[in-house]
């Protein structure tokens, strides 16, 4: 059996932060636009489960699908709503569905989230598990962003979400999920993250530490070493298990993690700037929303004709190389 891409949706806060009005309230002296992102959208009155929610509910009406037709729910986010219960059961009431008609639970790989409820969600539908499933990354980055300690850093990201809806392909049609490849290489772990919130750092006992923890911090060196070893050998890997060649690629959607990242992405790569979506000059980083937001604002776009060839491609905090072939 395979599985493909229904339909997609995303969601957005409406507060829109300008970098150079960034620049002045945290006195960067131009730091912050030099970051190449001009802006992004950050939540003031809207909650991480508004976003979700809105990006699930758009996501449904793009596949025409029925919500008493989803059986399951998987939220992928860094950083979620709260520790315990998970976020998913939370989606799940706000978009009014009954008790006990769908599994819904949390997945975290970072930036990779999304890629990794993808891959969840199309192995439970293949096993008979689930028929339809919603996937869902609804990120708030920017309640924890380092701006009085590397504003540069901070410049980078913002709030958004990005759903899509997936189900069963029928016989005889080409649209598929080909492949999902993911792998890590914790040699790097230090290298990016935000160390309170969970166990390391006990909040009764030494608040200082998790406060000093509690922001996101980022070695940008480090990780560009690891990921400039890695990743060709990791998309080699990925278009083998999709049986594609380099040349056979239509689109790529990658993870937008900086405007320098996607630049050395390209270089790296070699393919032409025109098959890659690029959206984080306009709403920064929006961890692991960013694959499917751009993906939904690429199909708005009419850069996704049915057929298509498109690869998911993106690293995360850990260090992880994540992606995703699929067929529209």
């Amino acid at each position: 059996m395979n599985t493909f891409i229904l339909g997609t949706g995303r969601a957005l806060p409406l507060h829109c932060a300008q970098s150079t009005d960034l620049d002045i309230k945290w006195s960067a002296g131009g730091r912050i636009a030099a970051s190449g992102v001009r802006r992004r959208h950050h939540c003031t009155d809207e909650s991480q489960i508004d976003l979700a929610v809105l990006a699930c509910q758009r996501a449904l009406e793009n596949a025409g699908c029925k919500i008493g037709e989803i059986d399951l729910i998987i939220s992928g986010a860094s950083v979620a709503y709260q520790p315990i219960p998970a976020m998913a059961p939370l989606i799940m009431r706000g978009l009014g569905m009954e008790d006990g008609s769908a599994a819904a639970f949390d997945v975290n790989s970072t930036c990779l989230s999304f890629v990794t409820g993808l891959d969840m969600a199309a192995r439970m539908i293949c096993g008979g598990a689930a028929k339809t499933a919603l996937v869902v990354s609804s990120e708030i980055a920017s309640r924890a962003l380092p701006w009085s300690t590397q504003p540069e850093t901070a410049a980078f990201f913002g709030d958004g979400a990005g759903a899509a809806v997936i189900g069963a392909a029928s016989s005889g049609s080409a649209a598929a999920i080909k492949a999902i490849r993911l792998r890590s290489y914790p040699s790097a772990y230090e290298a990016c993250g935000i160390g309170a919130g969970g166990t390391r750092f006990d909040f009764n006992i030494d608040r200082e530490a998790f406060a000093e923890h509690s922001k996101f911090n980022m070695d940008g060196k480090a990780l560009f070493r690891l990921t400039t070893q890695h990743f060709n050998g990791f998309v080699d890997a990925l278009l083998r298990e999709a049986g594609w060649d380099h040349s056979d690629v239509d689109l790529i959607v990658p993870h937008q993690a900086s405007p320098g990242a996607l630049d050395h992405m390209i270089r790296q790569t070699g393919w032409p700037r025109e098959k890659v979506v690029r959206i984080v000059e306009d709403y920064g980083n929006q961890i692991a929303a960013s694959i499917p937001f751009a993906f939904d604002i690429a199909r708005e776009q009419g850069r996704v004709p049915a057929g298509s060839k498109v690869l998911f491609l993106g690293t995360s905090a850990g260090v992880s190389l994540g992606g995703a072939a699929v067929v529209t």
